[in-house]
């Protein structure tokens, strides 16, 4: 195990703890850990999984400008709740569409670009599904979407699998403990989104 699968994953832990208890500060540290991440999986070959940590770079900058600028009581953000059933659908074909294109496109990126990528993707549908569909969590999540949770378990499952298999077995075990944490966020999102819970109703798509 490595200084930067071990900081990452720890740094990862933090920042999935603070979002479940809806506090701001899961931003900031969930940069660091992006920023370890993206170093480690380009390491190991998952490119996808590389490049999904640039956006989440991005992802985790607007996020913490947007929960910055919502409602916070004593660092926590308020207002969580799912969005309506006609956007979870568009998100759900949202997923399903990229998920094959990116796959597609990462099937032949050694070929491409041999320089950069210098092997073949290592379970590149796999990967590039994990990777959109975590983008889109991180999305909703940014965004005060419970449905972020549900999508999370699913990565977290695929998860666990995929990063035993490449030989990154802490990283595998951290996605143990994030299956765990995603369900207890999960509840605690679905708790603080209750009428008697909520300061907003705000629904975004």
């Amino acid at each position: 195990m490595s200084y930067i699968e071990f900081f990452g994953t720890v740094l990862y832990l933090a920042s999935v703890y603070l979002v479940a208890k809806r506090h701001v500060l899961t931003w900031p540290v969930g940069i660091v850990s992006v920023l370890l991440f993206m170093v480690l999986f380009y390491q190991i070959r998952l490119y996808s999984a590389a490049a999904e940590q640039m956006v989440y770079l991005a992802a985790c900058t607007y996020g913490w400008w947007y929960w910055a600028q919502s409602g916070i009581q004593a660092g926590r953000v308020e207002g969580v709740g799912f969005s309506p059933v006609p956007t979870l659908l568009k998100w759900l074909g949202v997923i399903v569409v990229l998920s094959a294109a990116l796959g597609l496109v990462m099937t032949r990126v050694h070929e491409w670009a041999p320089t950069l990528f210098p092997e073949a993707a290592a379970f590149p549908l796999i990967d590039a599904a994990t990777t959109v569909t975590s983008l889109v969590a991180m999305w909703l999540m940014a965004r005060k979407r419970t449905e972020s949770w549900v999508l999370w378990i699913a990565v977290d499952v695929v998860s666990i699998w995929l990063y035993f298999v490449k030989g990154v077995a802490f990283v595998s075990l951290l996605y143990v403990v994030l299956l765990g944490l995603a369900t207890l966020g999960l509840l605690a999102w679905l708790k603080a989104g209750r009428p008697s819970h909520r300061l907003t109703s705000e629904y975004v798509s």
